[in-house]
């Protein structure tokens, strides 16, 4: 305001900032995220959910998507305009797919993926964190979770999962590798393949039937 509109010095300076605080994000088990998908009934509802995991989404992300950003054959979704107004690529997984097929036979949106009310218009955040938190609550997760729990989740799972860390900084969008090092404190295993977390969580569980 001095310099810019007063047109005045800049006479404060060499004032220290305040330390943030350093928190670790809240992230939530593969079987806790299975808990959540498997108590939601509502397709459409477990299809943000799948997705927005599946790729390491932020909300705003997942309700903007359109049905042109799903490429199938590549099993890949396409972010347009992403987190620092970057165009990017991340993971399609296939059970989130078939969600995603299952919700289209259904819903037949025609624009935006997840439409609102009137069709028009895309869904919005609020009800997608709403959708979460009903999820979360009656899978009796404790974690002081949210949807943006399933962003972190997913770049935790797939640096348990071996993926190099350069992969998980491009995948989410994040611009600075120190962004991404923060999940190598919550994580518990060695890096290895990439594979999407969502898919894995399901093979895992799909053993423990066996």
């Amino acid at each position: 305001m001095y310099v810019e509109l007063y047109k005045r010095p800049l006479v404060v300076a060499g004032i220290p900032r305040a330390l943030k605080d350093k928190k670790l994000p809240v992230v939530l088990s593969q079987e806790e995220v299975l808990r959540i998908l498997d108590v939601v009934k509502n397709v459409k509802h477990r299809a943000i959910l799948m997705v927005t995991y599946s790729g390491g989404l932020i909300v705003g992300e997942t309700v903007k998507l359109k049905l042109s950003d799903i490429d199938s054959k590549r099993m890949m979704v396409f972010v347009q305009g992403a987190k620092g107004r970057k165009d990017r690529y991340t993971l399609l997984s296939e059970a989130a797919l078939a969600q995603l097929r299952e919700y289209y036979r259904e819903y037949r949106p025609r624009k935006y993926l997840f439409e609102g009310w009137n069709g028009r218009k895309h869904l919005s955040e609020r009800t997608a964190e709403k959708a979460f938190d009903t999820a979360a609550e009656k899978a009796g997760i404790r974690k002081d979770a949210t949807i943006h729990t399933l962003r972190h989740s997913f770049a935790t799972h797939l640096l348990e999962a071996g993926v190099d860390i350069k992969y998980i900084q491009e995948l989410p969008g994040h611009s600075r590798t120190m962004t991404t090092e923060i999940y190598t404190h919550v994580s518990q295993k060695p890096l290895g393949k990439i594979v999407s977390p969502l898919d894995q969580a399901l093979q895992i569980k799909n053993r423990k039937r066996k």
